[in-house]
């Protein structure tokens, strides 16, 4: 980073649970110490953060574009530097920040700032549904469901997540799914078939543990309904031992094809994508330039 002198910060005010003007003053400061020329932009609406960092890759205007948000905004910053050589850092702002969790960086606001100041530079994979850019996790049947609910809802955070996600978990029925990848051909009964780029949705919960944003492999991740009074399954989601479950079982692949017998919901990055019955996903190769801690020790 020493070697960036100028850097655009691409902010969603509303990611997470509420607006902290403090964190543009903080950006300010720490860019003043280490003598950076900063922007600050605010997204407008859906799709601005993509035109903001596409306007860099056109015009080289920045050495490096800062997501500040949460994983969708993360995304978005993200297609506009896709295969470009501008790399993009993350200051964690959301809900879950799955990515930033997954590469080390902390969501302490200070902490996160600072180690742009002492980061790396890796290659990192990304992968598309349908077409649509994933940087993280996706997913199909109940977190779709849960993703789509979920964004209607104006009290966003753990707590109201948690809340849906019991309220909604009895009535969701598991689907039917013909899965076919380089490897096998195969049918499964799922409550939730999940695509990770990275090992966690956020939150700490870690859906594929072993999953490496740099290995050019996705982890696919099948989910059976999981009784309610199955504790266990929760402790094993957030320890990093789900592959252990009986209701978990996971491939590795590049390509993957489903067709489900009737249409369901999905997400991308915990984003709600609608629903469909057939998906085609594919992973995209050491795709984006993205900015890391020095000390983290597993991409």
């Amino acid at each position: 980073m020493n070697e960036s002198k100028k850097v655009l910060f691409i902010v969603n005010k509303y990611s997470g649970t509420e607006y902290r003007p403090e964190v543009e003053g903080r950006i300010i400061e720490a860019c003043e110490k280490q003598d950076i020329e900063c922007t600050i932009e605010f997204t407008q609406g859906p799709g601005h953060a993509t035109e903001l960092a596409q306007q860099v890759v056109d015009h080289k205007m920045y050495d490096m574009v800062v997501a500040v948000g949460g994983d969708g905004t993360v995304n978005e910053v993200a297609k506009g530097l896709l295969h470009s050589s501008i790399p993009m850092g993350i200051i964690p702002k959301g809900s879950g920040n799955g990515l930033a969790r997954h590469l080390g960086i902390s969501t302490k606001i200070p902490l996160a700032i600072n180690y742009l100041f002492n980061s790396q530079t890796i290659a990192m994979d990304t992968f598309k549904v349908n077409g649509k850019l994933s940087l993280n996790v996706s997913g199909i049947g109940f977190d779709g469901h849960i993703a789509n609910l979920f964004g209607k809802d104006k009290k966003r955070g753990l707590q109201g997540y948690a809340k849906l996600t019991i309220s909604e978990f009895i009535r969701f029925k598991e689907f039917e799914a013909e899965i076919t990848t380089e490897n096998a051909s195969i049918k499964r009964k799922a409550f939730i078939i999940a695509f990770a780029n990275s090992s966690q949705y956020g939150n700490n919960a870690r859906i594929a543990p072993a999953a490496s944003v740099c290995d050019e492999i996705l982890h696919v991740c099948y989910l059976q309904k999981v009784p309610a009074y199955r504790l266990d399954f929760v402790y094993n989601f957030f320890n990093g031992t789900i592959e252990q479950s009986s209701f978990c079982e996971i491939h590795t692949a590049k390509k993957v094809n489903i067709k489900l017998n009737t249409p369901m919901a999905f997400h991308i990055d915990g984003e709600p994508c609608g629903v469909d019955d057939h998906f085609q996903i594919e992973i995209v190769p050491h795709s984006l330039r993205i900015n890391v801690p020095k000390h983290s020790l597993k991409f």
